[in-house]
Parts: structure tokens; sequence; C-alpha cells
């Protein structure tokens, strides 16, 4: 039996209540006032877990930070609180122990903290992008969107996740956008991938006028608010929303029939295997950061996996492989905590075909007008 354990946290004070259904009904303020001063602890005991080639069990570490608190309170307090966490993995007998949401980025991503542990670290990243990519390829197939010609967008290139879908998707598709607030380091991507593709990318700060021409947003910001708002996406656009907390607002979803969020690096599984924990997810799913940690434990790779700022192609390619052998694979598509059924599907790309014609009528419309405008002044000037 091979042990594992992952450290997650409440992404926002609410989500505290996942756990303490008591503080439900508590200002986010009191909460955060309060559990920054708990202390880590063990959440739940994951159960079940087999691949046919081995089996795992593991635990959830809880981190009693919000996300903001992780990037607002003071960095060595926070990575400590984290180092704590995992002494609390190793004490539990875990081998490994994976970082979920914003303990993987917090300071140099994950390299203290494995320096201050008896036990390999991993944050999850690697699977997160091949996940991610894979729903994206097959998002765009349903919505008969050509991915070799669409104008695809990275939101958050400089970070890992984004970096290495980046490098990946170069070698796919012939429009790509790389959006994040640092140009010098977009320009530094943007290099290395003219270099090893042969692909001259396109590079921007200003993210609203990216997204709104985008076919295919991949979100991987860490920002801490919704940053993709209804009226950014043009119809028939796909979004895969790999960032927590989320870069779409869940407005999209309620006033947008047109276009398909997908949230990213969502997996099944193998064996029937119990978490003890809602985290909002169907039974037997979780999202790939913390298979990743549960695939290196099947494994037996007891490593420091996915670390640091830099994640390379080769890791990508490597845990997929390795999740391919254990029985790991997407989980369907899912949009703000459900299931996205297979109608949906048909009305979303049905509500983007018409909405297309009813903007290019408009375009012509405008057009048409600007030529009867421009006839009339000269009519007028020639008399």
């Amino acid at each position: 039996m091979q042990k594992f354990a992952f450290v997650v946290h409440p992404l926002e004070a609410r989500d505290f209540s996942r756990k303490f259904s008591f503080t439900r009904n508590w200002p986010d303020g009191l909460v955060e006032g309060i559990i920054k001063y708990i202390p880590p602890f063990k959440v739940s005991h994951i159960r079940g877990i087999d691949s046919g080639h081995n089996t795992a069990e593991g635990w959830f570490i809880g981190c009693p930070l919000t996300s903001r608190q992780m990037l607002d309170m003071p960095e060595p307090y926070v990575i400590k609180k984290i180092i704590k966490a995992g002494k609390v993995a190793e004490k539990l007998g875990a081998k490994i122990v994976g970082l979920g949401a914003f303990t993987s980025i917090v300071g140099d991503a994950g390299i203290s903290i494995a320096k201050n542990l008896n036990i390999a670290v991993t944050t999850g990243n690697s699977y997160t992008v091949a996940t991610a990519l894979e729903g994206t390829r097959q998002a765009a197939k349903l919505m008969e969107i050509d991915l070799e010609r669409a104008n695809v967008l990275i939101l958050g290139a400089t970070g890992a996740i984004g970096a290495a879908c980046a490098q990946i998707l170069a070698k796919e598709v012939r429009y790509l956008t790389l959006a994040a607030r640092d140009e010098s380091k977009l320009e530094k991507l943007a290099t290395q991938i003219l270099k090893s593709t042969g692909l001259a990318v396109r590079v921007t700060a200003n993210t609203k006028h990216a997204i709104r021409n985008a076919d295919i947003v991949v979100a991987v910001t860490s920002a801490i608010d919704s940053i993709i708002e209804p009226e950014d996406l043009k119809p028939g656009a796909i979004v895969c929303d790999v960032a927590r907390p989320r870069n779409v607002s869940r407005r999209v979803a309620e006033i947008r029939n047109d276009v398909l969020v997908i949230e990213g690096g969502i997996v099944e599984v193998p064996g029937d295997v119990q978490f003890g924990l809602n985290f909002g997810f169907p039974p037997q799913t979780a999202y790939a950061c913390m298979a990743e940690t549960m695939i290196l434990a099947l494994e037996g790779r007891y490593e420091n996996f996915t670390l640091g700022r830099d994640l390379t192609v080769k890791q990508v390619e490597t845990i997929n492989k390795l999740a391919n052998k254990h029985g790991f694979k997407l989980a369907g598509f899912r949009s703000f905590e459900r299931a996205i059924t297979p109608p949906e599907l048909t009305g979303i790309k049905n509500n983007a075909a018409r909405k297309a014609i009813q903007v290019q009528s408009g375009i012509q419309r405008g057009a048409l007008e600007n030529i009867d405008k421009n006839l009339i002044y000269a009519y007028n000037n020639e008399k």
C-alpha cells in the first residue's frame, strides 16, 4: 500500500464551512481572523485507490489560510505554515505530499517547502497541464473549431502552467497569443517558443482586448478575483478555466448561453475511492493536481517531481503516460460545479451559430449604412 498526502486550503472564507458547517453564516472577516491561528491538521483519510497495478491511501491536510491571506500575509509566515502541513503528512506516514491551490505558488513554488521536509513534494502542475490541454482539444472538436486555425489565448502565460501550455500548443496551432502583466517575461517566453517551434506568437498585457478576439482561452492566472466577464467573450468561444479561484465570472454561465466554459484539470480516479471530504466534485473525481500526487505514489516514484516556476514538456508527457498506465482519465466536461450534458453542448453550439449570424448581419448593416452616408455626402457636395 502506497501512501501520500495532499495539502488543501479554503479558497474563500466560506469554503471553511465544507469541513466546519457551524461557520457557514459567519462573516468572512471573522472566519479569516480565526483560522490564521489554527495549526494545520488532518482533514480526512483517503481510501480505495486501486489502479490494477498498485493501491494507495492518503490524507487531505488542511492549511487554514484563504487564497487572499496567502497573498497578503507575510510570505515567511505562509511558507512556515505550509511546511507545518507537510510535517503533519510526514507523521501520518505519507511518502509524498502534493501542494494544492495557492500553497503551490507561494514563494518559490514549493522548492523551500521541499527543502524543509523529509518526504517528496510536488505541485501537481504537470498533470494539470496535460489534462487542461486534453480537455481543450476535446471541447474544440465538439464545438467544431479547427484548433490549428483558431485564435488561441493563454491567459497568465508567464506562470509555470501557462508557459508549459504555451510551449505545447505552439506545436499545434498557428495563431497563439500570450497575455500576462509582465511584458518582459512575455517577450522572453515568446523568444523561447520561436526558437523551439518556429512559431511567432503575439504577446500583450491588454488582456481584455485579447479575450475579445480569442476563439479559445486557456485561463491560468493566479488572480483572486474574476477577470473574464460575459461581455468579454465572442460567440462560440471556449474557455478552459484552470485557475483556482476561477478566472471566469459566474455571470458568464448565467448570461452567455453561446460560449462554452469548462473547468480544467478534473479527472476520474481509479478504484472505489472515498475522499472523506466534500470539495464540490462528483464521487471518484478529483483535481489533476491531486491526481498527480496519487499517480506518483501508485508508481512508487517518491521524488520531487514538479517544483518551482519552470515546468518542462517532458514532465507533462511523463506524468500523462503514467496517468494512462494507472487508469486516470478526464471526467467529462464540468462548468461551475456541475456536469455539462450532451444536450447542453448542442444548445451552446446552436446558440453560438445564431449569435455569430446576428453579429455578422449587424456588421453588414453598419457597413451599408456607412456606404449610404458616404453616397449622400458625395451627392450633396457635387450639388
